[in-house]
């Protein structure tokens, strides 16, 4: 579809040519142009535009598009009122069943932030903190969040210019990283260097020298979108007799898709010929990498001279009006990469001292990492040494108590009361002496007050204190009863 293929390739800006304008019919000599070959249709291959909302973007587009009304006010709008929302008040004039999808797709939509975002909060472990969606799905300026039921004006408006917007910047971006890719290898590099000796260091400088001058040393390279580039082109591709170009007939030729533009695919295809005259994958000394950023480079020229509506597409009108200019007949010889470093020394003196930065912060926080590492093992060493106190400290307990023998019961003798002998002659019952008069033991006696205290008495009574006082019949007798259990 016309206006989906417009977004594949990057834009969303183009709703009126895409939608409206038929490939202009060429007339060939079919003599001279050999027909191809007929294969079996098949839609053209979905290229991501890289936004992460392309699904959305796209399946909102495609249902649009059903819409009549919404596509003859499309070939009506300028680009200018596009940007400025007025393609945006239609959608209240689309039919029932197309708003009711959309609505689907936006509360799809909205779910999968929402999936995101609490995927996000428990990758980063958060798992407890309550999330306020609303305010997170803030970030996400393609829709209307407050309303996350309906799709409404102001999400197709903020659709329209978050795309715009985010694909003009999609180029800028994409040459920072290219140039950090750069600087990044060069920093890599003098940084081997410095582990090497002089000897060694020597000869991989020379090494690096042969492989750059190697590199260099290639085919000149037309002028990307030049007469002399797209007859090439003409001649190696398609086979032509290059005395017969006609530019009509290549670009028919080479719009592959029939749609009546070139978009951004369609138009690096055109450089491959070029590329090849300075990378080869096989060489040790070309980056691929820089051959991609190569053909994003004539690519991005190519739209800058020729897209005159700057739609990021190249309509039949557009590169016939190109092919009259001088630029393209006589060209101006074509820088390659080589030639333009992506870097200043400047910006590699900072990214060098950025990267310094980021090593110390790294080494800081391995350095106090391994101090929380220290503490924590000490506190373990610590718990440990106390679970085994207590471990030492309940198994005494368990002995002790296992051990313990209950103490045989106490005799308690009241007052002067002298423990019952049974001599053997039954000369001395002690329990039928009269108790003295006037003594009582006091309460707060010990036993061994009161033991004391019985001798005293005994002893004043003219009675023996001990076995031995005993007569020598008495004692064996005396002794005996103290046996007894």
């Amino acid at each position: 579809m016309c206006w989906s293929r417009a977004l594949v390739t990057g834009s969303v800006l183009l709703l009126v040519q895409l939608l409206c304008s038929e490939a202009v019919p060429i007339s060939m000599d079919k003599t001279k142009v050999k027909e191809p070959e007929k294969q079996p249709e098949e839609p053209p291959a979905s290229v991501d535009t890289g936004l992460h909302y392309d699904r959305y973007l796209r399946e909102v587009i495609d249902f649009l598009e059903k819409d009549q009304h919404f596509r003859e006010k499309l070939h009506n709008t300028d680009m200018e009122d596009i940007k400025q929302g007025k393609l945006a008040k239609e959608l209240d004039f689309v039919s029932h069943h197309v708003r009711t999808k959309l609505d689907e797709l936006k509360r799809q939509e909205v779910n999968r932030l929402r999936t995101l975002i609490k995927a996000k909060q428990d990758i980063e472990g958060g798992n407890d903190i309550a999330l306020d969606h609303q305010a997170l799905l803030k970030q996400f300026e393609y829709l209307n969040h407050m309303n996350p039921h309906t799709f409404e004006v102001d999400d197709l408006d903020r659709l329209i210019k978050s795309a715009t917007k985010d694909l003009e910047n999609y180029d800028k971006e994409r040459h920072e990283e290219f140039k950090r890719y750069e600087m990044m290898k060069e920093h890599d590099r003098r940084e081997h260097l410095k582990t090497l000796d002089e000897e060694e260091r020597k000869k991989e400088e020379e090494h690096y020298e042969e492989m750059r001058k190697k590199h260099a040393d290639h085919p000149k390279v037309n002028h990307p979108g030049s007469q002399n580039q797209l007859k090439e082109v003409w001649e190696e591709a398609d086979g032509l007799d290059p005395e017969d170009f006609d530019p009509k007939t290549f670009f028919n030729l080479h719009d592959t898709n029939g749609d009546g533009f070139f978009d951004e695919q369609e138009l690096e295809a055109l450089f491959t010929k070029e590329l090849e005259k300075i990378y080869d994958p096989t060489n040790e000394e070309d980056d691929m990498v820089e051959m991609e950023e190569e053909r994003l480079r004539m690519r991005e020229h190519v739209m800058n001279e020729v897209d005159s509506n700057k739609d990021r597409l190249v309509s039949l009108d557009e590169f016939l009006v190109a092919t009259k200019k001088k630029e393209f007949l006589e060209p101006d010889s074509w820088e390659t990469l080589e030639q333009n470093q992506a870097y200043t020394d400047e910006e590699m003196r900072e990214f060098e001292e950025h990267l310094a930065q980021q090593e110390q912060d790294l080494n800081q926080k391995a350095v106090d990492l391994q101090k929380q590492r220290d503490e924590l093992e000490r506190q373990q060493e610590q718990l440990n040494a106390q679970k085994i106190e207590l471990q030492q400290a309940v198994e005494h307990m368990e002995r002790l108590k296992s051990q313990k023998v209950e103490p045989p019961p106490e005799v308690h003798v009241e007052g002067n009361a002298i423990p019952e002998i049974h001599p053997v002659d039954n000369q001395l019952h002690p329990e039928q002496e009269a108790e003295p008069q006037g003594h009582q033991p006091a309460p707060q006696d010990t036993p061994q007050e009161h033991h004391e205290q019985q001798h005293q008495d005994l002893a004043q009574q003219g009675l023996p204190q001990t076995h031995q006082d005993l007569p020598p019949g008495h004692q064996e007798a005396a002794q005996g009863q103290h046996n007894l259990p």
